[in-house]
């Protein structure tokens, strides 16, 4: 295939995926957004342990830079896919959605495994259960990876859609008829 015609074929896209791409980069800010906005406001002070805030966990810390990160990226993303330059670069928003999706599933693994040991502790090292004393603050992170998880969730589809686009303009490997012998 040319150049040209990759070019084209860029430029002619299935306009309900590309709707569909927009979409997805549009509602992963908002989603982002909330995220950073619950983490950094959530706090709460217990009179018998003292107060906890996203500033004491710096896995909140990561989670809120990788949603941040992610929000920024989903913007600028939304807009260059309306610019005929961006547009005819598959292969660079391929690459950056991988790397923005893989970002975001360890910050939310992260959180993930601090409310894990937040509602279950780790009786072994003797650390008990923290959501006993600061529920308020659990809740808050629950619905902060709640929205994280739906961010991941736009963003692994979009990384799909972006490999589709990379890969679908290349033919398949040819086999030639001994491989496929070979292969049954």
């Amino acid at each position: 295939m040319s150049n040209n015609n990759i070019a084209e074929s860029s430029n002619t896209q299935n306009p309900i995926l590309k709707l569909l791409d927009c979409s997805l980069r549009v509602s992963v800010i908002p989603l982002s957004v909330a995220t950073i906005w619950l983490t950094v406001t959530n706090k709460q002070d217990n009179s018998i342990y003292g107060d906890v805030k996203f500033n004491n966990l710096l896995g909140l810390k990561y989670m809120v830079c990788t949603s941040a990160i992610c929000a920024a990226y989903a913007l600028f993303a939304a807009i260059a896919s309306w610019i005929r330059y961006f547009v005819t670069k598959a292969w660079l928003f391929f690459v950056s959605d991988q790397i923005v999706a893989y970002l975001m599933v360890t910050s939310g693994a992260a959180v993930m495994e601090i409310l894990y040991l937040a509602y279950n502790g780790d009786q072994k090292v003797t650390w008990s259960e923290a959501c006993d004393s600061y529920g308020k603050f659990c809740n808050k992170m629950k619905v902060a990876l709640i929205l994280h998880a739906l961010a991941v969730c736009c963003f692994m589809v979009l990384a799909l859609i972006s490999a589709y686009r990379v890969f679908s303009k290349f033919d398949p490997p040819f086999f030639s008829k001994q491989d496929n012998e070979e292969r049954t």
